[in-house]
């Protein structure tokens, strides 16, 4: 029987190739290879570039397909998949925040990038995030859409503990129907088949023992994170029923990021809101970008 997931994912590709972007495997060093969706050299030497970065739940295809549509016309874009998900992989040992953004730059630098927005979601924000830090030159501007600059051991217990989950492990990476209904079910998304469900077990959450271990890397000791004093404009976006990080949460770390940053709310989602309000979030997207690239937009988001 056809793997509901594996054929969607296959209809995926196609829009994606439809929107000029073509799958490159960059090998970052022996032993790693990251896989990019990026433009063709031909369509990417006058655009400005956008590199988007997935959450824990999908590859960059997955998350980011309809954000890739509305805006591969403008804009040069790039999606690639970190290490574990998706067509990318590692023999290396490190599993840290810090060694997905090394890899993303390097992937990109080898594509031929020189400046770039970074979007991020959720785990992919922390990533965006990282790469802004490191690479500063390479980074113009972050946009963090439901993250923060780095989960630390105090913000992981009140996010689990709001949410209901021992741990990350038992929220991300289910292993059962019911484990993926929990981890979706609070979330304002459309009905969805059992079957989907079940074929998504086979597909999306694979790779569990090194994804596992992203997740105990990616929690921080306290003591160990200072917000740092990016260079960049920093936009944050959140869904204003988001449990995992309110906007409360947002606002704090606004103001911990000083006057580069500044902060959009959608409304009716929570911290899928990509996925729960996704032309919402694109047309939000598109002010932020344009508030960056052309300077003339100062709408919000708020629908």
């Amino acid at each position: 029987m056809v793997n509901t997931v594996k054929l969607y994912q296959a209809l995926l590709r196609a829009t994606m190739k439809l929107a000029g972007l073509r799958p490159r495997k960059i090998e970052i060093e022996p032993g790693t290879i990251m896989n990019f969706w990026a433009p063709t050299q031909s369509q990417n030497n006058t655009k400005n570039a956008v590199v988007f970065l997935h959450g824990f739940v999908g590859d960059g295809m997955m998350t980011w397909h309809l954000q890739v549509l509305a805006l591969a016309k403008k804009y040069a874009v790039y999606v690639p998949d970190l290490l574990f998900f998706g067509s990318s992989a590692t023999g290396d040992s490190r599993r840290t925040v810090d060694f997905q953004a090394e890899c993303v730059a390097k992937g990109l630098l080898a594509l031929g990038l020189q400046r770039c927005t970074v979007v991020g979601f959720s785990y992919g924000g922390m990533v965006a995030f990282k790469l802004a830090e490191l690479q500063p030159e390479l980074v113009e501007s972050v946009v963090a859409t439901c993250s923060i600059p780095a989960m630390t051991e105090s913000m992981s217990k009140e996010c689990l503990e709001k949410l209901g989950f021992p741990t990350w492990s038992e929220l991300l990476l289910p292993n059962s129907v019911s484990g993926v209904k929990k981890t979706v079910g609070s979330h304002r998304l459309p009905r969805i088949p059992n079957r989907v469900f079940k074929d998504s077990l086979k597909v999306i959450f694979n790779n569990k023992k090194e994804k596992a271990e992203l997740l105990e890397a990616f929690v921080i000791p306290d003591k160990d994170f200072t917000v740092p004093e990016y260079s960049q404009k920093v936009h944050l976006v959140c869904g204003k029923e988001d449990k995992m990080f309110s906007v409360e949460t947002m606002m704090e770390f606004k103001e911990k990021l000083g006057t580069k940053a500044t902060l959009e709310c959608i409304e009716k989602a929570s911290h899928l809101a990509i996925w729960e309000r996704p032309f919402v979030y694109s047309k939000c997207l598109k002010r932020i970008l344009a508030s960056i690239y052309d300077k003339r937009s100062n709408e919000f988001c708020y629908e």
